[in-house]
Parts: C-alpha cells; structure tokens; sequence
C-alpha cells in the first residue's frame, strides 16, 4: 500500500517577518552593548540598558521559528530514508559549511584586521577544538544549537508521527529539561561552555514543534483579528501579551539594579525572566507579524521581508562590519555625538549586511558557501527553512 500524498500546508509569508524583528533583536543587542559599559554615568544610562536587556529575544525566537517551521512543513510528511538523507544534505550544504566558513573568517580574519594575526600550528589546533562548540567567535553558538537540535529533529519527529499523544507533552517536557540544565549547572555540575549546549533552549525548540504541528488546527486562536476575535480569545492575547511584558519589564529591572546599585540578585531569576520573556516574546513577535502584514504599507512590509529573507546571512556577517565600525569610527565619550555613533553602528551592521548578503543571492551563484540557502530575487515568495 502506497503512502497517502502529504497535504499541501498553507504558505505562511508573516514568517519572514518575525525573522526580521529576531535579527532586528540581535543587532539592537549587539549595537547597545558598548553603551551599557560606556554611558553607565550618564542620565540616559537607562535608555540603553532598557533596549540591550529588552530586546534579547531574537536566538531564541530564531530556534522556535526554527521549529516550528520544520515540524510544520515535515509532520505531515511519510518518514523515509530520502526524506532523512535530503534534510540532513540541505543541512550539511546550507549549515554547517557556512558555519565553518565564518568561523574561519573570525576566528583567523578578526585578529588579522586588529593587526594580531595569529597562522600558527597552534591556533588551528585550537580553532578546531572551539568549532566543535561553537566558539570559533561570540555569536556562533546559536548555530552549533541550532546543529544540535537538527541532529535530534528526525528523532524527534518519527516518535511523535508514531505516538501522537506525545505532541502534549512537548511544551512541559521542553521547561523541565531546560530548567533540570539550568538546576544542575547552578547548584550542582557546573558545564564548561553552558551556552553552547541545546539543552539551554529546550523550551523554544519544543514550542516551535508543538505549534508547527498544531498550527492547522489552532491558527484562529494564534492569529490576531477581527474574524478570529472572541471573549475568550481576546482574553487569552491579552495575557500572552502581558505576560511578556511583565516578564521583560521584570529582566530590565534587574539588570538594572545589578549594573547601577551592584544589586545581588540568585542566578536562577535571571535565567527565569529570560526564559519567560524570549519565550511569550517568540509568541507575540508570531502574532505581531501578522497583524504587520495585515496593516503596515508595502514600502515597509517588503523591506522587512527581504531582511527575513536574508537574516541567517544577515547574523552570520553582522558582527564582521561591527568590528570594522568600532575600529575605524571614533567614539565620543557621554557626549550627545554618543547618541549617534551608537545608532551609526546599528545601522552600518544593518545595512551592509543586508547589502552583502542580498547582493550575493543575486550575483554570485556559489553564494551558498556563505550565506546558506539564499531566496531568488525574482522569487519573493520562495520558502526558506532557516
């Protein structure tokens, strides 16, 4: 008897943007780390802790989306060893070379343009040793997770095609096994590298695949709208929205406290706030884009889509043109000019990455090597699985 031919799944184009407002997340992170440390004496010291602690969403958003698309688009998916052979190909090609491409280019190019080359034998020795966990340079972890949890994917996804009832479960299973990490790595074994382990991000990577699986069925209770609104419904957003705030408000304020007044705070609230706060804020960037794309004009929804498109590319090279911004731009101290070298940097990441990676995808046809699996131009609505 022939398997019964997989339903086609509705194209879901809000993706792109909820990738956009992720990459959005880490380049504001990443722009306003400096300012954190250089503007703590200056009266507007809680503007830049506000938007480098409130925007740390955009990882574990990545990991959910992540998730959620391949449980989306695989589930309903007869598991044969082509379909395993063709998901770990793309992953082989669209991964895991670009990922050692750039940790190549980091690892070695970062201290060649800081004028301490470092060509030795030993060097590679131990770029070798720091590719295996992801810490060839500061952001590339999330793609050594990101590995992690494509290696348990197929796994994953044959014991839940196989015991559906599983599916329940996913979303506790996924707290309880991060949050036993996080229990045993504060007060018991400590991990070397915690940050690099999957088991850090359970939470977000059980979530993607229970709503990826769900989606059909609870789409009227995901998406925001004047159809889809009922007393029940209106209720349940407004407390998914609220708890986001309550919890990223709360992980602003303690960093806050801990930075000004060295305010001692366990640990273990940090890792709570965080958790709480990337997770409900997976869910209500999900939300937003639709109402986003429903609602915002063309000239503002296509650009954001093109830097969906194009965000793995945009996170593998953004911290590249950071470096040569903090290099050649001069700072200025507390002053007012600081404003504006903060925001020069944001938006020189933003725009010459989106520039290098969008112009690749156009005119080099091996620009995979780089960038991953790259939208045609001419195609705008192409899936991407990023």
């Amino acid at each position: 008897m022939q398997n019964k031919p997989a339903a086609k799944k509705d194209h879901i184009p809000e993706i792109q943007l909820v990738r956009a407002m992720a990459i959005l997340g880490v380049l504001t992170v990443h722009a306003s780390a400096n300012a954190t440390v250089d503007m703590i004496n200056s009266g507007y010291y809680p503007f830049y802790n506000f938007i480098n602690i409130f925007m740390k969403f955009g990882t574990p958003t990545f990991i959910f989306l992540s998730s959620f698309v391949l449980f989306y688009n695989y589930y309903s998916r007869p598991i044969d060893g082509k379909l395993i052979a063709g998901f770990y190909k793309k992953r082989l090609l669209y991964i895991i070379v670009p990922y050692t491409v750039f940790s190549l280019i980091y690892y070695f190019g970062i201290p060649w343009l800081n004028d301490t080359p470092r060509f030795t034998a030993e060097a590679f020795r131990s770029f070798w040793d720091d590719l295996l966990v992801g810490k060839a340079f500061a952001h590339l972890y999330f793609v050594f997770i990101s590995i992690q949890f494509y290696l348990l994917f197929p796994i994953l996804l044959w014991l839940t095609k196989k015991r559906p009832a599983l599916v329940h479960w996913l979303i506790p299973f996924g707290f309880i096994v991060q949050y036993g990490f996080v229990l045993i790595n504060l007060y018991s074994w400590k991990f070397s590298n915690k940050g690099s382990w999957s088991l850090s991000y359970f939470s977000f990577f059980f979530f993607g695949a229970a709503l990826g699986v769900y989606y059909p069925k609870i789409k009227n209770w995901i998406v925001i709208s004047r159809q889809n609104a009922t007393p029940l419904r209106i209720t349940v957003w407004t407390a998914i929205w609220a708890a986001w705030l309550a919890s990223a408000l709360s992980y602003v304020a303690i960093y806050y406290y801990a930075r000004t007044f060295g305010t001692i705070f366990d640990p273990l609230l940090y890792e709570i706030l965080w958790g709480l706060q990337a997770f409900f804020a997976a869910l209500v960037l999900f939300q937003a884009s639709f109402i986003l794309y429903r609602k915002l004009p063309g000239f503002v929804t296509k650009p954001l889509y093109s830097i969906g498109q194009y965000s793995f590319g945009i996170y593998l090279v953004h911290l590249l043109f950071l470096f040569i911004y903090t290099k050649y731009v001069p700072t200025y101290g507390i002053t007012w000019k600081a404003h504006l070298y903060y925001l020069g940097g944001w938006l020189f990441m933003l725009i010459a990455s989106w520039l290098t990676v969008a112009l690749t995808a156009r005119f080099i046809p091996i620009g995979w090597i780089w960038f991953g699996k790259l939208p045609r131009p001419a195609n705008k609505e192409r899936k991407t699985f990023i």
